[in-house]
């Protein structure tokens, strides 16, 4: 156990360090009052870090997959529709992750295809939907067919799903429907899934200097344009180009 002191309010303070680290929470209401010289270190907010994953699929189960990633194993909550087109264990794989941080866990849930990454996020925005019930709704029905059941306001088919009554299914299609892209809409995602190496590096380059995921996706594929492998500073240069129109 480790103990540092300070003086706070003229009287000598003794505060164990090791609690407050294991106990983000407590250590926030205790840092509250304003006047404790960690409580600058300790009180900020966590934003979410990893958006992609690319490495070796050690194993895939219908709600689960081990993606290796320079030497490191990551643990990825997965939908039924991503575990079914996902290749064999052993082979390379491309997830996009949403990673989910609370007080107690940090959790990653990783899709194919950014539509499907981009309906679970909306789902989250509805009340009473967590992650876990979200993966479950999206195991429960194609992501095409649910945003064309929530913008028809097909409460039947929704409660179909498992896990889904009558009030969520009602709270989906209020909230959801106007937020959702019309059945139809190209995705494109699937084929930047299947990036290279220096295509990933032009995606990150382009998402570090301020443009959204998908707007990189896209201009990938634009620069792409059916071309053999080029270099990063020719991609990089024609994407960003692209973005700049």
């Amino acid at each position: 156990m480790e103990w540092r002191n300070f003086l706070w309010k003229g009287k000598e303070k003794y505060v164990s360090i090791r609690p407050r680290l294991e106990n983000p929470a407590g250590f926030a209401r205790w840092a509250g009052e304003g006047t404790c010289p960690y409580a600058r270190l300790r009180c900020r907010t966590i934003l979410p870090m990893i958006a992609h994953l690319r490495g070796k699929l050690l194993a895939k189960h219908p709600n689960q997959a081990i993606v290796e990633t320079h030497g490191v194993g990551y643990d990825v909550a997965i939908s039924v529709p991503t575990f079914t087109e996902m290749p064999a264990a052993g082979a390379e794989v491309a997830l996009y992750i949403h990673t989910h941080v609370r007080e107690d866990a940090l959790s990653l849930y990783g899709f194919l295809r950014l539509a499907e990454k981009q309906l679970f996020e909306k789902l989250l925005t509805v009340s009473g939907i967590g992650p876990t019930l979200a993966i479950k709704i999206l195991s429960g029905m194609p992501a095409d067919e649910m945003v064309g059941a929530i913008r028809g306001g097909d409460l039947a088919r929704l409660t179909r799903i498992p896990g889904i009554g009558r009030k969520t299914a009602e709270r989906m299609v209020l909230e959801l429907r106007d937020k959702l892209p019309a059945p139809g809409t190209p995705d494109t995602s699937s084929s930047a899934a299947l990036a290279s190496p220096v295509e990933e590096d032009v995606i990150s380059a382009l998402v570090n200097l301020g443009y959204q995921r998908a707007a990189a996706d896209k201009a990938l594929l634009a620069a792409r344009g059916g071309k053999g492998p080029q270099s990063f500073d020719a991609l990089f240069r024609e994407a960003l180009g692209s973005l700049s129109k």
